[in-house]
């Protein structure tokens, strides 16, 4: 045997080096997900019994589930409960698109112009910082106690992440590609909308993710502080009356109109940015 094939032979088929894969890992998501839900409840059910909180603010889990039926069978069989979660979608949506089309322009305006970003930017900047819920009775005295106040708001505090998702998505694209495109003569509309922009587009979701979370917050605090007819003003008639069940169940269909509008967007995102490849939170929120 020569010293090629001692040496060939010593060394072991497999050098790549693989991670140990724990067996918490290994567990599939759903009884994973189903465990910590389990767990959930009976510390809350523990905390219940034993009055570590007062029952009058803290309802059992069982009370809270038979609530959450009784709420869904109103939904279903179409009483008042139905006619306002449709007020309070109708909000959610118009903020929404409100707000992404006026941060996709101040968005473009803020990544694609000097003035924008020197001028523009420091004073969005300054307006996010401020508390947003403060302007409630402004937009109400505005607009009225109609649904437009509960719109402007929402979109008011969902704007900015827009903003800056687009903002940063022009600013992705590589060096080298804008040379690229300026050799080649291409205008800067060209360059805009053939590179930057698509390019450009993971950082713009990830704008309209945090938007589409936001902007239920946006509706709810303006039925709260404003009025209205929708689910933030059940909520305060329940919170009022100390029926603490009925707003935890409230509480939990209104994330689902929040986790529904992030899933059309994060389905958006899989259809027209299918080339980018999303990390494991942005592919586990999404599923």
């Amino acid at each position: 045997m020569t010293q090629a094939q001692v040496l060939a032979s010593a060394i072991p088929e497999q050098t790549v080096w693989a991670e140990r894969v724990s067996w918490i890992d290994r567990v599939p998501r759903w009884l994973s997900m189903l465990a910590l839900l389990i767990g959930f409840l009976i510390v809350w059910q523990i905390v219940y019994l034993i009055e570590l909180v007062s029952p009058i603010i803290l309802p059992s889990p069982l009370e809270t589930i038979e609530d959450l039926f009784v709420v869904g069978r109103n939904l279903l069989t179409g009483d008042y409960m139905l006619m306002a979660l449709w007020i309070t979608t109708q909000e959610v949506l118009l903020g929404f698109v409100i707000a992404v089309v006026l941060g996709f322009g101040l968005g473009v305006l803020v990544g694609e112009t000097a003035f924008g970003e020197k001028a523009v930017m420091p004073y969005l900047v300054a307006i996010n910082t401020m508390p947003k819920v403060a302007f409630a009775p402004l937009f109400v005295s505005w607009l009225g106690f109609g649904i437009a106040s509960k719109v402007a708001l929402a979109a008011f505090i969902a704007f900015f992440p827009v903003i800056v998702g687009t903002a940063a998505g022009l600013h992705a694209a590589d060096q080298n590609a804008r040379m690229l495109f300026k050799t080649m003569g291409a205008s800067r509309w060209q360059t805009l909308v053939q590179l930057k922009l698509p390019i450009g587009m993971p950082h713009f979701f990830s704008g309209l993710k945090n938007a589409a979370v936001l902007v239920v917050v946006g509706a709810v605090v303006g039925e709260f502080l404003g009025g209205g007819k929708g689910f933030g003003e059940l909520i305060r008639v329940a919170a009022a009356q100390l029926n603490t069940p009925r707003v935890f169940s409230l509480i939990i269909y209104l994330s689902l109109l929040g986790l529904a509008t992030f899933w059309i967007v994060a389905w958006a995102q899989r259809r027209f940015v299918f080339w980018h490849k999303e990390s494991v939170t942005e592919e586990t929120l999404a599923q």
